[in-house]
C-alpha cells in the first residue's frame, strides 16, 4: 500500500518531533509542558471542552468494525 505524502501531516509530525526533542523525549516533561500550556490558554479565556464521561456507542457498521478491537 503506497502512502500519500500530506504536507499538513508532515508539518504536524515535524512539530511533534521538535517539541519532544525540546524535552529530550521525556514523556513526563512533555506532559507537564502540555498541561502548563493548557492552563495558560484556559486562563487567557480560551474555551476548554472536557471529553465525554461515557463514549457514545458506535452507530454504523464501519464504526463497529473499525473499533471492535478496543
Amino acid at each position: 500500500m503506497k502512502m500519500m505524502n500530506d504536507e499538513i501531516v508532515e508539518e504536524v509530525r515535524a512539530i511533534r518531533v521538535a517539541h519532544a526533542a525540546k524535552f529530550n523525549y521525556d514523556l513526563r516533561a512533555i506532559y507537564d509542558d502540555l498541561k502548563k500550556s493548557e492552563s495558560e490558554h484556559i486562563a487567557a479565556g480560551h474555551p476548554f471542552v472536557s471529553p465525554p464521561a461515557v463514549l457514545p456507542a458506535p452507530n454504523s457498521t464501519l464504526q463497529r468494525t473499525r473499533f471492535a478491537h478496543r
